[in-house]
């Protein structure tokens, strides 16, 4: 196993001059999923004071897969520690300026994922820091809320969430569950759909589609056959989900069989949120109280003409009006920084 701990990772700290002397206390926000892992090193914000906007973010760093699922445990917490590391030195601070530190990792289910995680980050961050692990889904949430834990997010990037929160800190998820175990609606779901009726049309069990065409030109593939030798040569999750544009440009043009895929990806999306907002009563007794929706993924993105984001808010607000959808205006790692930096403060004011 390698061993970057302590190691030369951290060299940076004691080969740049004036480090060990940190004057500005900062907190590590970081989002880290299937596709990429991003770390974000913001100054420690006066409690007292309204949160400026834009945001002061003093670095960032990007990696890539941190789900231990995905790549390994070995190769997670390689990945994680290392776009810290970068953040931090690119920041010109050591961890003796960390005042918190929230990571906010897809493939994080359970408490023993969590407390796994934090005690590996105890051998890293001295004992006075504040630690924090959850799933990306949380970091999402909060980068729509400005830190604050209420409302309910849907993801459909890569893969696909919905979590949810009450005022009283109740949670609830829904879908999250991988490819394997059913992720509909996400990115590499619609693909792999895809994928599958072109085989279908193929060999004669589905009906013809013009993704056959467009999916092949895209991949420089000259039969659907070929299909197969493509896919098992590498079945990663997010490239097999970069092809939801091809399938979007086939909806648009009218084929019926990427438009099914779409509306049917709507539906499933959709049902994770109501499955959300259900269990934590989101919506009040009579299911019209407001909350907010936070919608984040490349899924959802508003650039196409047939906008799955829109399709999914209409599909939803149909049961619960009260819905209030938000486009984050910072990242998610932002969102998992301030999240440290409002348990900070809400442990301020209880111990002043």
């Amino acid at each position: 196993m390698k061993r970057y701990r302590n190691g030369e990772i951290w060299e940076f700290e004691q080969e740049m001059p004036g480090m060990g002397n940190d004057s500005t206390e900062v907190i590590l926000g970081l989002d880290g999923g299937t596709t990429s892992t991003v770390c974000v090193c913001i100054p420690l914000l006066p409690f007292s004071d309204p949160l400026p906007d834009p945001l002061p973010v003093l670095a960032r760093a990007v990696a890539g897969c941190s789900n231990h699922n995905s790549v390994g445990e070995t190769a997670a917490r390689e990945t994680l520690e290392q776009v810290m590391a970068e953040a931090l030195a690119k920041s010109g601070c050591s961890r003796s300026a960390v005042r918190a530190v929230c990571l906010a990792v897809s493939g994080v289910n359970h408490l023993t994922d969590q407390q796994r995680i934090v005690n590996w980050l105890r051998d890293i961050f001295p004992n006075r820091v504040r630690l924090s692990v959850q799933n990306d889904a949380v970091a999402a949430l909060a980068s729509g809320t400005l830190g604050k834990l209420h409302g309910c997010v849907l993801i459909a990037g890569t893969g696909t969430i919905a979590y949810g929160f009450t005022e009283d800190r109740r949670e609830a998820r829904a879908a999250g569950a991988g490819p394997t175990l059913g992720d509909w609606g996400s990115g590499y779901g619609i693909a792999a759909q895809a994928l599958t009726a072109v085989i279908r049309a193929y060999d004669g069990r589905g009906p013809q589609t013009n993704l056959t065409g467009s999916i092949l030109q895209k991949l420089g593939l000259s039969s659907a056959d070929e299909l197969i030798g493509w896919t098992y040569a590498d079945p990663s999750w997010a490239r097999i989900a970069a092809l939801v544009p091809v399938v979007v440009s086939c909806a648009e043009a009218g084929d019926e069989v990427a438009n099914k895929i779409l509306f049917d990806s709507v539906e499933e999306l959709a049902l994770s949120v109501k499955a959300v907002v259900q269990r934590l009563g989101l919506c009040g007794e009579d299911g019209k109280d407001s909350f907010p929706l936070v919608m984040v993924g490349g899924v959802l993105e508003a650039n196409k003409r047939w906008d799955i984001g829109k399709e999914v808010i209409h599909c939803i607000s149909k049961d619960y009006p009260g819905a209030f959808p938000i486009r984050p205006k910072v990242e998610p790692a932002v969102g998992a920084a301030l999240l440290a930096w409002n348990t900070l403060m809400e442990e301020c004011r209880k111990d002043p």
